[in-house]
């Protein structure tokens, strides 16, 4: 899928769990799993929102795109 997410990402940086983001957007652990591991087919705005609100930062720092089929080094 050309939209790379990088949850993870984030939640290292703010040495944060999955389970405390779950619990402070207001999802699932098993959704926010699904949407990290970028196996989600949608994401709704409010809680694109949310989990900026949590990790203090902007979508973009969230999702990216990239073509099918490159691997972006800097991410390795």
């Amino acid at each position: 899928m050309p939209i790379a997410v990088d949850i993870d990402v984030m939640l290292a940086k703010r040495k944060m769990s999955v389970g405390e983001l779950a619990e402070r957007v207001g999802i699932t652990p098993a959704n926010l799993a699904v949407l990290k591991n970028g196996r989600a087919k949608a994401v709704r705005f409010s809680t694109l929102a949310a989990l900026c609100e949590v990790l203090e930062c902007q979508p973009g720092d969230l999702l990216r795109w990239e073509t099918d089929g490159a691997v972006d080094p800097t991410v390795l």
